[in-house]
């Protein structure tokens, strides 16, 4: 890997308080000419599934060479590993909690590590914090990785396992495909995970959510305002919108809800 010099982060800190701010600071002290970019630290607290998708379905918009931190870490402090992954000439730095498990399980050709803390020690990094491993182990790191005066190999062994993810994969029927609601966005859009190229078999497809059959449409401005509707978006998954308004409020649905995308067969 050439190193860019950026550096993503994708927390779960919220900005209450100093610590993506601190962490930020750890990676400017090491490296003062980082280009660091919140990808986002609204990631509900404890939730890798989240951070996991923003992450898998982001990093292609960031030049090769850049580092991405994705720390969402129930474990913080315990045994649970910390691993480190190449695809297309970037990297990827995350708890081993299944955060990555979606970006790693579509990529076989990713070549995969985990951190080892003996050769980490030869860093001379101070004594970690035992919840505070962002700041501790994964920020001098990521600097150091991006500045180019470390290699993964440097202080990680290869591995082929890794924790699964927490979500399962959308299942595919030939006449419908069943995901879930990821996340909702600040609109209140529900964004779900199912991609774009599974609806391909599907000449009419309708999307179904909580009892409520929605049309699928191309954009927000095809439907009238207060009016539901499924489309594909920008990130190329299926989200489920209400135009001028709050899908999630108007819906009562959330994060986990199932969602199915059907071919059009009228009434349910």
């Amino acid at each position: 890997m050439q190193p860019s010099g950026v550096i993503t982060t994708t927390t779960d800190f919220g900005h209450k308080g100093p610590f993506a701010a601190v962490m930020k600071g750890v990676i400017l002290s090491r490296f003062p000419d980082a280009r660091i970019v919140d990808l986002t630290h609204d990631i509900p607290a404890q939730w890798p599934p989240e951070a996991g998708f923003w992450v898998s379905r982001a990093w292609q918009w960031f030049p090769a060479g850049t580092v991405h931190l994705a720390i969402v870490d129930p474990g913080v402090g315990t045994e649970r590993d910390i691993i480190v992954a190449e695809v297309a000439g970037h990297i990827f730095m995350a708890p081993d909690n299944g955060l990555l498990a979606q970006l790693l399980d579509k990529h076989p050709d990713v070549r995969v590590s985990k951190l080892d803390m003996d050769r980490v020690a030869s860093l001379e990094l101070p004594t970690p914090s035992a919840t505070f491993h962002g700041r501790d182990i994964f920020a001098p790191i990521a600097a150091d990785i991006a500045a180019g005066r470390l290699a993964v190999g440097d202080i990680a062994s290869p591995t082929r396992d890794w924790t699964p993810g927490w979500i399962d994969d959308p299942e595919v029927a030939d006449d419908r495909v069943t995901g879930v609601i990821v996340t909702v966005d600040t609109f209140g859009n529900l964004i779900s995970n199912i991609d774009a190229d599974l609806l391909e078999g599907l000449r009419e497809p309708v999307a179904e959510i909580g009892g409520h059959r929605i049309p699928m449409l191309t954009t927000y401005g095809r439907a009238q305002p207060g009016d539901y509707l499924a489309l594909i978006n920008s990130f190329g998954v299926v989200e489920v919108a209400r135009a001028e308004g709050s899908a999630a409020d108007g819906l009562g649905s959330a994060r986990g809800a199932p969602l199915v995308i059907r071919e059009d067969r009228g009434s349910v």
